[in-house]
């Protein structure tokens, strides 16, 4: 029904960036929020950043003013853009969504298939 990919994540030095991408597709009607997580090793999943249908945004205390959420509406798409980056942000980034599918009333939370995209902050 739906498919959420992320992609962009690498190595990169500290103080860099990195532009992510979550791509969603499928009998999509709508999409209310999109959301990237993150999960170090040993650690629990964090919630980084959220962005609404109608661009209001969220952040982590640990990203905000380096972190910035933002949508393509047309393509169903989000971004985090990760600059300044540290070695605290290594992680695997993953994304969901809040999706109405086509011929349904109800909105469901789809995620990606557990795969996320790896960034690694190391020099």
């Amino acid at each position: 029904q739906v498919q959420l990919v992320e992609s962009g994540g690498g190595l990169v030095q500290p103080g860099g960036s990195l532009r992510l991408s979550c791509a969603a597709s499928g009998s999509i009607h709508t999409i209310n929020d999109m959301r990237w997580y993150r999960q170090a090793p040993g650690k629990e999943r964090e919630l980084v950043a959220v962005i609404s249908s109608g661009g209001s945004r969220d952040y982590a205390d640990s990203v905000k003013g380096r972190f910035t959420i933002f949508r393509d509406n047309a393509k169903n798409t989000a971004y985090l853009q990760m600059n300044s980056l540290k070695p605290e942000d290594t992680a695997v980034y993953y994304c969901n969504a809040d999706i109405r599918l086509i011929g349904s009333f109800y909105v469901s939370t789809f995620g990606s298939r557990g795969q996320g995209t790896q960034v690694t902050v190391s020099s």
